[in-house]
């Protein structure tokens, strides 16, 4: 699993991977627009059910700039992930370098009530020219 995720952060029980590869078919670095696609594994490791409610997502570019993004649910949905179960999406970054980083978390409820920030891992963003 570390190698197909390498990034993960542990919160309550609830255990978020991270996997990201740059997408050269949805990139232009000759008009400054780099793409990545990230894939990320929700696992509930705890004994109750919880579900995401929001998401927080702190987006740096390879010059320093910091752009936050918050909102409802993932990819449209708010799922609720029960003991012992995953839940899996994929989305997307574009950046205007060829560097930068994403870190975050998801705003959680549990069964019970009680609510709680399940962190999302630092994971770098690093272009196919930079990495040679």
């Amino acid at each position: 699993m570390k190698m197909l995720f390498p990034h993960v952060a542990t919160t309550r029980g609830v255990v978020v991977r991270v996997s990201v590869s740059f997408l050269p078919e949805q990139s232009e670095p000759a008009k400054g627009r780099w793409f990545w696609a990230y894939h990320i594994r929700l696992e509930n490791e705890g004994p109750a059910a919880v579900q995401l409610l929001h998401r927080h997502w702190t987006i740096t570019d390879g010059r320093g700039a910091r752009h936050e993004v918050r909102g409802e649910g993932v990819v449209g949905e708010q799922p609720v992930i029960e003991p012992g179960a995953s839940y899996d999406y994929v989305s997307g970054c574009p950046l205007q370098t060829p560097t930068g980083a994403m870190e975050g978390s998801y705003h959680m409820v549990s069964e019970d009530g009680s609510s709680f920030e399940a962190a999302i891992p630092r994971f770098p963003l690093i272009g196919p020219a930079v990495a040679r």
